[in-house]
């Protein structure tokens, strides 16, 4: 087995058998790729199933050079997965990463907007402009409901149970969930959608698109991004931002408000609690209140 065979049935694994999206797919392929085009500049004959600890920690080691610490972690993580779909294939005994360790880094805390500063960079939209109402739904929408940029440009007419009080969100690995939609939240999309998006000419196949370019395409990540950096650059706002912040905003300030840990990880469509509990460190002023407010023997 080569290198490119190897990479090949890692894809078709983690898209079959794990279910994760194109992107994620990407992103592994990618530290994966580091290493063959590293074999290949380094005239190495090992293969995947030959490769041993030692040649592995050399890469490392150059690797190192030429990235930061984090990335450098991510690459070990992502070879470590990919051996050990080799070992779990029976195509090696061993997973030649298991002794190497990854650098230490601190954890990285998200960044978050106030409430000012989101109805500041609200406040800034041009509604003059057809697009205005189209990028007010966007932003209410990427702060009331919490989304990741790609769940929002997937975003669908036939996902939105107003009524129920719902939108239903497709995430990471297409994994689906309901999160509650508030009335000002719907009130923006209704807006757009009524008075904006139905005098587009559509193309096809995007009808049931929610979140329209001027082309009558679906909105592309970049374009979300860019509308968000430059409303930052319109109010002077100094923090860098991108549509993620308001997703970190979401779920830190319904935490501050006393929120369910639980509920907030439900909402963000996180399978782990532990990756929804990097909010407990962003902010931890709340939790003498909650001390206060909710102990039994506080006041005794």
């Amino acid at each position: 087995m080569n290198w490119n065979h190897a990479l090949k049935d890692y894809q078709d694994y983690l898209k079959i058998e794990r279910g994760l999206s194109v992107n994620s797919i990407k992103s592994y392929s990618q530290d994966i790729q580091m290493l063959i085009t590293y074999a290949d500049e380094n005239d190495l004959k090992e293969g995947p199933i030959s490769i041993t600890k030692d040649l592995l920690q050399q890469f490392v080691y150059e690797m190192a050079k030429k990235v930061n610490p984090r990335s450098q972690a991510r690459i070990i993580s992502g070879l470590k997965g990919f051996f050990n779909y080799l070992v779990f294939e029976d195509y090696r005994n061993d997973n030649p990463m298991d002794l190497i360790e990854s650098p230490k880094i601190g954890r990285k805390l998200p960044d978050t907007l106030s409430l000012k500063e989101i109805n500041a960079l609200i406040s800034a939209i041009d509604l003059s402009k057809p697009e205005g109402e189209r990028n007010r739904a966007i932003l209410e929408t990427l702060y009331g409901c919490g989304l990741r940029v790609s769940e929002l440009i997937g975003l669908k007419l036939s996902d939105l149970f107003f009524e129920e009080g719902f939108i239903k969100v497709t995430g990471k690995g297409d994994k689906q969930r309901f999160v509650p939609i508030s009335e000002i939240n719907k009130k923006y999309i209704n807006i757009y959608r009524n008075e904006i998006r139905i005098h587009q000419k559509i193309q096809e196949p995007f009808q049931d698109f929610l979140f329209l370019n001027r082309r009558g395409a679906q909105l592309t990540r970049a374009m979300v991004f860019t509308i968000v950096k430059r409303l930052a650059e319109d109010i002077g706002l100094k923090k860098n931002i991108s549509p993620h912040t308001f997703r970190h905003s979401f779920a830190t300030h319904l935490l501050e408000n006393g929120a369910d840990l639980r509920a907030i990880q439900q909402m963000l469509g996180h399978e782990s609690i532990t990756t929804t509990e990097v909010y407990m460190h962003v902010n931890r002023k709340h939790l003498a209140k909650v001390l206060g407010e909710f102990h039994p023997r506080t006041n005794s």
